[in-house]
């Protein structure tokens, strides 16, 4: 890695012999590393906010799930709670787009996630040691590649960062504020998905067993903190329970679907993978190299029971996910909440050989990282629907499809389309852009839709959506003999267009609750 580091050092020695107009970017990243945690994610927000709002013509499939299922403001679905639907549906009424605001949250909370793990780091290993740390992070595949597909897991991200860093603020203070943070955050956190309780287990652990933090639970404030955290999620756990605890159905279909389709070590193999860039860039940073640099940001050692944390709330929920997956299934995004502290245990243990010099490289890294993979993802997918015709969901023309859906409603209706179903993927862009606001109806059964009535379908009716030649088996007793209109979509410069399908059921005219359609056995999309 030797060229590559003396290429780097001469770029950045180039850079810095502009003029005295400004302070060398060493002398900047020590001094004000605040400053340069703002332009990361200034940096972050930008790129992958801006590539993905360029190229795709219709957001991914879980942000079009959590449009369509925003709009109903319900607490809790089959799959999960659902925070980040509120969200995504707050920004679609702030913005009144579907193109480009969810990719803007999700970045807002990427960045979110930078600062919580800042604030930690620079408790623990001092800001210039904190910003080192932070600098990592674009590094690692789950903060950038999959990002623009805004879902559960990607929520859930600066809770993660928040609950380790407030855990450690009160155990360590003692004050009331950093307490009722902590049971507020950790409340709202099952509100964005229930595996934070993974991270509450793993913290709830250490405070039991930190000899100083046990000590804590003397006061009266951890024990408000429980009865604000049990306040928050009570009505969840309610919902849950009228629900008939779908959510766990859901997680045993779907892994059941995972150990049939991926290899044993497929969920190891992913999470390896994505730790590939980060352990590159610890080795052209030289923090893998033995010895300490002649410019080394001196600073006393991390103190065992720190650094103990560290490894306990930052490495331990994603090990045991690891050695869970070789005997349940495990969806390869959802340890994408557990690498938050990587970077800061690798500076907290390598800290040592960091010196200006490393940090200048750090700096240039990440932003190569977030400069370099937001464009290559922006290429990829333009390349991958107009030059070579795969497609896939950010292929499909939403607004096209929302369009045809409403034409052909209002053809056979003058009434407001209310309800979309049948293929639930193209059922779902048929709604997102359509002006009248359709509810989704989730697989055909009022168990995942609960917002869907007998009544309510007797009153609106339903626009079934589907694409191929013929009627999917699941909705031929639905469709009957009713006339469908099919249409041709334009989605690629190479490949032919796709078929897509319509079947209105009038309101008034059909009864489709008095039908016995499949039920959905299988919870899995």
């Amino acid at each position: 890695m030797a060229g590559i580091d003396e290429t780097i050092d001469r770029w950045l020695q180039a850079g810095q012999a502009v003029g005295p107009v400004s302070p060398p970017l060493s002398f900047g990243l020590v001094r004000r590393p605040e400053l340069w945690l703002a332009i990361l994610c200034v940096t972050q927000i930008t790129c992958w906010t801006l590539m993905p709002a360029l190229v795709d013509t219709a957001p991914p499939r879980d942000v079009v799930e959590g449009f369509m299922w925003g709009r109903e403001w319900v607490l809790l679905t089959y799959k999960h709670p659902q925070l980040p639907a509120w969200l995504l549906e707050a920004s679609h009424l702030l913005t009144g787009s579907f193109r480009w605001p969810q990719y803007l949250l999700a970045q807002l909370t990427i960045s979110s996630t930078f600062i919580l793990v800042y604030l930690l780091a620079r408790d623990i290993l001092g800001r210039p040691r904190a910003l080192a740390a932070v600098l990592l992070m674009p590094t690692i595949y789950f903060f950038g590649w999959p990002t623009p597909q805004f879902n559960h897991d990607y929520a859930q991200m600066p809770f993660w960062a928040a609950i380790a860093w407030l855990l450690w603020r009160a155990a360590r203070d003692g004050g009331p504020g950093w307490w009722l943070a902590l049971g507020l955050v950790s409340g709202v956190g099952l509100y964005a998905k229930f595996s934070t309780g993974l991270l509450l287990l793993f913290g709830a652990t250490w405070l039991l067993c930190d000899t100083r933090a046990r000590a804590r639970l003397g006061a009266p404030w951890p024990w408000l903190a429980l009865v604000v955290f049990i306040g928050i999620v009570a009505p969840l756990a309610i919902a849950l329970y009228r629900i008939d605890f779908l959510p766990l159905t859901y997680v045993a279909s779907r892994n059941e679907w995972v150990m049939a389709h991926r290899a044993r070590l497929y969920y190891i193999g992913v999470q390896l993978a994505g730790l590939t860039g980060f352990v590159a860039v610890l080795s052209i940073s030289g923090l893998l190299r033995r010895g300490r640099p002649a410019d080394g940001l001196h600073q006393a050692q991390v103190e065992p029971r720190a650094l103990n944390y560290l490894l306990w709330m930052g490495l331990g929920p994603a090990t045991l996910m690891m050695v869970a997956s070789l005997f349940t299934g495990a969806g390869e995004a959802w340890g994408a909440p557990m690498y938050n502290l990587v970077g800061v245990v690798a500076i907290a243990c390598l800290g040592s050989r960091l010196g200006t010099a490393e940090l200048r490289r750090l700096a240039a890294c990440a932003g190569v990282c977030i400069v370099v993979m937001s464009a290559v993802y922006a290429a990829t997918r333009a390349t991958a629907c107009g030059a070579i015709g795969h497609l896939e969901p950010v292929c499909w023309p939403a607004q096209l499809v929302s369009d045809e859906a409403e034409t052909v409603w209002h053809e056979a209706t003058k009434a407001r389309l209310g309800i979309v179903g049948g293929d639930d993927d193209l059922a779902m862009l048929a709604g997102l852009d359509a002006r009248d606001k359709p509810s989704i109806f989730t697989g055909l059964d009022m168990r995942l839709a609960p917002w869907i009535t007998p009544q309510r379908l007797r009153d609106q009716g339903m626009l079934l959506v589907w694409s191929g030649s013929e009627v999917p088996p699941g909705l031929r007793p639905w469709v009957g003999a009713l006339p469908v209109k099919t249409v041709l979509v334009d989605w690629s410069r190479v490949a032919a267009p796709v078929e897509v399908n319509f079947a209105v059921i009038l309101p008034g005219t059909h009864n489709p609750s008095d039908m016995t359609p499949p039920r959905a056995g299988n919870l899995v999309k």
